[in-house]
């Protein structure tokens, strides 16, 4: 598509430029939003209860908050006015991208009632403290205990040398950010790129040092995948309960249950001993895979961490909504509580709130950021 932009004759270029930036913007979602829209002006029923099967996290339906498009624009506020107003023209002069605009502005079609303010609040790297603390990572949970830069902590630990953010080796922290976000439930080389490290200017051949490093500093974190791949081996070939790093593991009626802290049980149906593609043991189960059909699907230790440590995060995420059942809350994205509250309600009592760590879950150390505004936006 470059190459044809720098040769096509015009107007062919203007609509093959057009075309491109519409491909990258979703306004769809404003049609979602007439067809949702309730005789009082709100949108109700926009989430399902255990919508997603292997974690018992919310999903969403309707408009779908869960993957509505960032915003990144400093003057939002100026180019939601010229939109809601109807006056084009300023808009076009002001802003060279018009789809990309509207698609930034789709979060502020949501606003509170007349004389009250929302309340966005969410939990700071959830499940990399939740994994941390399953694991024992000592160093990680003393980073958060300090409320240190877990990214910079990260490459930290990996490069063997001191990373602040904008400071010395302040270029490494990109290095642990990447390395965190991919490597955590047993990613490798294969992870890094779907997570745009090629793009983010990491070369090929730093890669795989890269996920190298990462398990070496992470000892605890490796040694939990396997435990638990053991824990679930041992559970189905011996039809007997087994335990690890406080997690329960049950054969039972053609089912393996995960027994979470909180009490919570995970379920997999008609789990099986299989083999892999490197002619090894695996764990296969019958479930809804990427086809929407019901089929077989493999798992090993690390993908059923990355399923534990999702589920106690939602568990962790209700323990704070029932904390916080004082509050209106209209809207909850992944790891996000959005409060519809009076104008005297302080962003602080919410996170000092939010921020309070279950009985089930001692010695985790969770903490909330928030801000409050006019319209739905990320901060």
């Amino acid at each position: 598509m470059a190459e044809l932009l720098k040769t096509a004759p015009e107007p062919l270029r203007t609509v093959l430029t057009l075309r491109q930036q519409l491909a990258k913007s979703s306004v769809k979602k404003y049609t979602a939003m007439e067809n949702a829209v309730c005789k009082d002006n709100r949108a109700h029923g926009m989430f399902v209860f255990y919508g997603a099967n292997r974690t018992g996290r919310f999903s969403g339906r309707l408009i779908q908050l869960q993957n509505l498009p960032q915003n990144h624009m400093a003057d939002l506020a100026q180019a939601r006015e010229l939109v809601r107003t109807g006056n084009y023209e300023a808009l076009s002069l002001l802003y060279e991208d018009i789809p990309d605009t509207l698609s930034q502005l789709i979060r502020t079609a949501f606003v509170p009632q007349e004389g009250r303010k929302f309340i966005v609040a969410d939990f700071s790297a959830i499940e990399a403290r939740v994994i941390a603390w399953f694991a024992g990572e000592r160093w990680r949970l003393k980073v958060f205990e300090d409320g240190g830069d877990i990214y910079c902590a990260s490459a930290s630990q990996m490069f063997h040398v001191p990373v602040e953010k904008h400071g010395v080796n302040g270029h490494l922290r990109q290095k642990g950010k990447i390395a965190e976000l991919a490597l955590g439930y047993g990613g490798s080389v294969g992870a890094l790129k779907s997570m745009g490290a090629l793009e983010m200017g990491l070369e090929e051949e730093e890669l795989q040092p890269l996920v190298t490093a990462w398990r070496d500093s992470n000892p605890m974190i490796t040694q939990f995948w396997w435990a638990v791949d053991d824990a679930v081996k041992e559970c189905i070939k011996m039809r007997l309960p087994t335990e690890t790093h406080g997690i329960r593991f049950d054969y039972q009626s053609a089912m393996l249950f995960i027994t979470l802290p909180s009490g919570r049980r995970l379920a997999y149906a008609k789990p099986r001993i299989g083999e892999n593609q490197f002619g090894g043991e695996s764990v296969t189960y019958m479930g809804i895979g990427g086809t929407k059909k019901w089929e077989r699907l493999e798992s090993y230790g690390p993908k059923f961490v990355e399923n534990i440590v999702q589920a106690t995060a939602r568990d962790i995420l209700c323990h704070a909504m029932q904390t916080l059942r004082n509050c209106a809350i209209v809207a909850h994205v992944h790891d996000e509580v959005i409060i519809e509250a009076n104008r005297r309600m302080s962003v602080e009592a919410v996170c000092e709130q939010m921020g309070r760590t279950p009985p089930w879950a001692k010695g985790l150390k969770l903490r909330a950021d928030g801000y409050e505004c006019e319209f739905y936006q990320k901060d």
